[in-house]
């Protein structure tokens, strides 16, 4: 495989498992969490209350998806112009436009994610039901 095709790809390789391994990790723990509570109910064993105010509180934390999108966003936003500034940095060493054109391409594709994350932030707060 060409060093064109194999950098790129292991560079959103690495990103994909980066993002998607703790996803799925909490995913099945939650999962995994509903099933033993399901299987104790349907045993008639009683729940104690701190496990349920301790799931209640995990979906109330959930609930708060706005701020985590916004704090998200800013991040990524920051990241991208970080590598625009470490672009420029570079540039000024070596007088190639190679440098700065490489250094662009991750801070679009941060800063597209960064701006999708804080445009989700903001639907989410205007369609939050108050009460």
């Amino acid at each position: 495989m060409d060093a064109e095709i194999f950098v790129p790809f292991t560079f959103f390789a690495f990103l994909a498992a980066v993002i998607l391994i703790p996803v799925l990790a909490k995913e099945r723990t939650k999962r995994s969490a509903h099933d033993l509570i399901s299987q104790a109910m349907a045993r008639g064993q009683p729940l104690e209350p701190t496990l349920v105010s301790q799931l209640t509180q995990n979906m109330l934390d959930e609930g708060n998806r706005a701020r985590k999108s916004l704090g998200n966003g800013v991040i990524l936003l920051a990241l991208a112009v970080g590598f625009l500034g470490a672009g420029y940095v570079i540039d000024g060493y070596g007088h190639d436009d190679d440098v700065i054109r490489g250094m662009a391409v991750p801070a679009v594709i941060l800063g597209t994610v960064g701006a999708a994350f804080i445009l989700l932030a903001i639907v989410d707060y205007t369609t939050k039901k108050r009460t």
